[in-house]
């Protein structure tokens, strides 16, 4: 039955998912880094003049794959972190 709950749980594994996924051995190979030269450093491959530029509406879907899993993998680390553990409790005392 599709519940809330379940809803939440699928929610939280595909975030944990995208959270995991190592730049360096997976993302790099198929071509979805967000670096573009690993010798020059951290390049963002989009322009930061500001939140109203146009190039963002011509971005591709991997481009904004590749934004998601980054924002994923650089914001909800901590909150994560702690929602993971509060499902652990839950399953523990509640057996759910």
């Amino acid at each position: 039955m599709l519940t809330i709950g379940t809803i939440l749980y699928v929610s939280l594994l595909l975030i944990n998912a995208m959270a995991v996924l190592s730049e360096d051995r997976f993302l790099a190979r198929i071509g979805w880094s967000s670096v573009q030269n690993p010798n020059a450093g951290f390049q963002p491959p989009y322009d930061q003049s500001g939140y109203g530029f146009t190039q963002q509406q011509d971005a591709g879907v991997k481009v904004r794959l590749i934004t998601l899993i980054s924002a994923v993998r650089t914001l909800m680390r901590i909150p994560l972190i702690g929602l993971n553990l509060v499902i652990i409790v839950y399953e523990l005392i509640l057996g759910g």
